[in-house]
């Protein structure tokens, strides 16, 4: 589950899972969802593998939602199914999507960047939480 929220200039990403590997997946999500309006409307049609280094879980994740940002504005695609793995050095994932087409994806924010502000990914009783802001 995930949502998306107003922080002043910016936008908020929150999301919440049972395992971290889905809190990676939900808030990839919660990006897309801010980029895309329509984002079920992102076809799965090219995989494509992320490897990113790393023992520190926010700066994974923040790793990890700007690589997806860096692949929209440089390669002009946009993913909707994620397979995650968190691992103690890192993350792999596998991604599909597809290239944005303006006469199905309706652009929403634009994202600018990812910050650090207000960073975190915490462990709850009931699984995992996260939450990022966005430069729009």
């Amino acid at each position: 589950m995930y949502e998306l929220f107003e922080h002043t200039a910016d936008l908020g990403l929150r999301a919440a899972a049972p395992t971290l590997d889905g809190l990676f997946v939900e808030m990839a999500a919660a990006l897309l969802a801010a980029m895309v309006e329509n984002p079920e409307s992102v076809r799965p049609e090219t995989a494509a593998t992320i490897e990113i280094a790393g023992a520190d879980r926010e700066y994974l994740l923040f790793d990890w939602l700007k690589e997806l940002l860096y692949r929209f504005d440089a390669d002009h695609m946009l993913y909707s199914r994620y397979e995650a793995r968190v691992g103690p050095d890192g993350l792999s994932a596998t991604v599909h999507g597809e290239p944005i087409d303006p006469a199905r994806h309706l652009l929403n924010h634009e994202v600018k960047a990812i910050t650090y502000h207000g960073l975190k990914v915490e462990q709850m009783p009931d699984g995992w939480q996260a939450e990022v802001i966005v430069d729009i």
